[in-house]
């Protein structure tokens, strides 16, 4: 396997955001980027050779990038990795090509924030999941990103740390939990000036109809039950533009 240093196109592992002009109620996520193409975690049922417009977007690092892609490579669901396409610009359309060139090498050299630390709380009402995840957040600030982790057991302990400082710098929530839920936790959240511009990760077993009734809420990416410890990393590096 060519290492990814020398590699024609070297992949930026970015969670981005993709949405659909033509399926408005979908929203996706990149699991890599490269000037030649991208690879998309979705459950669309498409075939080789099938050209789709797309927009590929991130709150606060990327406005919305207005492409069209063909579908090069598809991929069942396994154990151990979602549903997905490979896809890549078409050749002729040189002007969407250079579009994407731009991001994956801005991508590839997103810089480095200030070294203070991050302030991220994570509710789950689950307490094996919840260990897990303390687990995972130990394990992450061990490979040196700065973070100072709050935990909570449900909704409303939830609003009670977003209502004080200092203010919580990216929220990761589970949608099902008894009293307050997740969703409504989401709206709170986001009327809230404390949480203005603050990341939101829904990490969920709910599929689909989760995914559907969290997007028009406002969060910026769905992870899906159970989570890959690699997706965290790469989702708390490209939220927090951490390098």
């Amino acid at each position: 396997m060519t290492p990814p240093s020398q590699r024609r196109d070297p992949r930026a592992p970015l969670i981005l955001r993709i949405d659909y002009p033509d399926f408005p109620e979908l929203r996706d996520a990149t699991e890599n980027l490269s000037a030649g193409g991208l690879f998309i975690r979705t459950e669309r049922e498409l075939a080789v050779g099938d050209r789709i417009p797309l927009s590929i977007s991130f709150p606060g690092l990327l406005s919305p990038l207005a492409i069209e892609v063909e579908v090069v490579r598809t991929r069942q669901a396994t154990t151990d990795f979602p549903k997905g396409l490979a896809v890549r610009v078409p050749p002729e359309r040189m002007e969407d090509r250079q579009k994407l060139a731009r991001l994956a090498d801005s991508a590839l050299g997103v810089p480095a924030t200030t070294p203070h630390p991050y302030n991220v709380l994570v509710v789950e009402d689950n307490p094996l999941v919840l260990e897990m995840y303390e687990q995972a957040m130990r394990k992450i600030t061990s490979h040196g990103m700065n973070l100072k982790v709050d935990f909570a057991r449900d909704g409303h302990a939830a609003m009670a740390r977003l209502d004080r400082h200092p203010p919580v710098d990216l929220l990761m929530a589970d949608l099902y939990m008894p009293g307050m839920d997740g969703f409504d936790l989401i709206k709170a959240a986001r009327q809230n000036p404390l949480c203005a511009g603050m990341p939101i990760v829904v990490i969920s077993g709910g599929g689909k109809a989760a995914l559907a009734r969290s997007a028009p809420l406002g969060i910026d990416v769905f992870l899906q039950k159970p989570v890959r410890f690699s997706d965290l990393i790469t989702t708390l590096r490209t939220l927090l533009h951490i390098r």
